[in-house]
């Protein structure tokens, strides 16, 4: 291959050539997949419907969710078609569509987490200032402007990635289209410019990491000086669920890319991939909903509604 305009598809990484743990990887991730779908759509149905939860964390909530929904959609449903069809195929502008809208719902995702760190640390170490500091109005700019400006960094990182000329084989080792993988099939000494966003991207995410710690210090600081036991326990149990996310969305990508890297695909890359793509989009609405009485309150009231509806 010469250069990029004669790719005219791509070649995903299989979990298998044997066409019986075809069917059952398509099952197994039709079943994460409706997990996660089902989950998501729930939290952003109870967000949406009850008033109880127009609050800024759970407007940032619902924002997650639709984030972690579209994560998960823009990658599994792609590679459950292969295994059924054992094709291994994705067409380039499939390809860079999947790089486009992964990595925005992916950076959005860590600046959400940011974003609801402050959320926490404004509503516990300055109460007094809460809804003057985070009015509607507030969560609403700094939600866009998230939004806003990863659409933008992921564009800039699609178009980079693929005006470069690809010299290698079309094979990428991955099961969806991910830009380091994408990287390895360029010609040498051709993507510095893809680097450069790459460094850019990276020192954005060491501040955000850097916030969220420094937050928590802080946070963890002003819960410790409140008299009341019930006191504390009522301020942990709204930041722990932000928090377990936090680690499950760090632990994952940190992983898979600060591991070794190596030339043949193995099955602790497939395994780590899944790990950071498919996993935290279906446990983050298991977390948040596991000790909130306010979400399961509101999950009954939705079901109630339906029954009512119904009949």
């Amino acid at each position: 291959m010469s250069n990029g305009s004669t790719v005219t598809e791509f070649l995903l990484l299989s979990f298998s050539d044997v066409r019986e743990l075809q069917i059952l990887h398509f099952v197994v991730f039709l079943a994460i997949y409706l997990a996660g779908l089902m989950g998501n759509l729930l939290i952003i149905s109870a967000v949406a419907l009850d008033h109880q939860l127009h609050t800024p964390m759970y407007f940032f909530l619902g924002n997650l969710s639709i984030l972690d929904l579209g994560s998960i959609s823009i990658t599994v449903p792609k590679s459950m078609a292969n295994s059924l069809l054992d094709t291994r195929s994705i067409s380039y502008p499939a390809c860079v569509a999947q790089v486009f809208f992964f990595v925005t719902f992916i950076s959005t995702d860590f600046h959400l987490l940011t974003i609801m760190a402050y959320d926490r640390y404004v509503a516990i170490c300055h109460p007094l200032h809460y809804e003057r500091v985070m009015n509607r109005r507030a969560c609403v700019l700094m939600a866009t402007g998230a939004w806003l400006a990863d659409i933008v960094y992921a564009a800039l990182h699609a178009g980079i990635t693929f005006s470069l000329s690809f010299c290698q084989d079309n094979a990428i080792n991955q099961f969806f289209c991910e830009i380091p993988q994408l990287l390895k099939l360029v010609c040498s000494d051709s993507y510095r410019s893809e680097l450069g966003v790459t460094v850019f991207g990276a020192f954005l995410a060491f501040n955000c990491f850097a916030f969220i710690i420094v937050s928590y210090v802080q946070i963890f600081k002003a819960v410790l000086r409140i008299p009341s036991e019930q006191g504390r326990h009522k301020a942990f149990s709204t930041c722990l669920p932000h928090l377990a996310v936090v680690s499950l969305f760090l632990t994952t990508v940190s992983f898979t890319y600060l591991k070794p890297t190596s030339s043949a695909p193995s099955g602790l890359d497939l395994a780590m991939s899944v790990l950071y793509a498919v996993v935290p989009p279906v446990m983050n609405p298991v977390i948040y909903s596991m000790r909130n009485r306010e979400l399961k309150a509101a999950f009954k009231k939705l079901f109630g509604w339906r029954l009512v509806s119904k009949n």
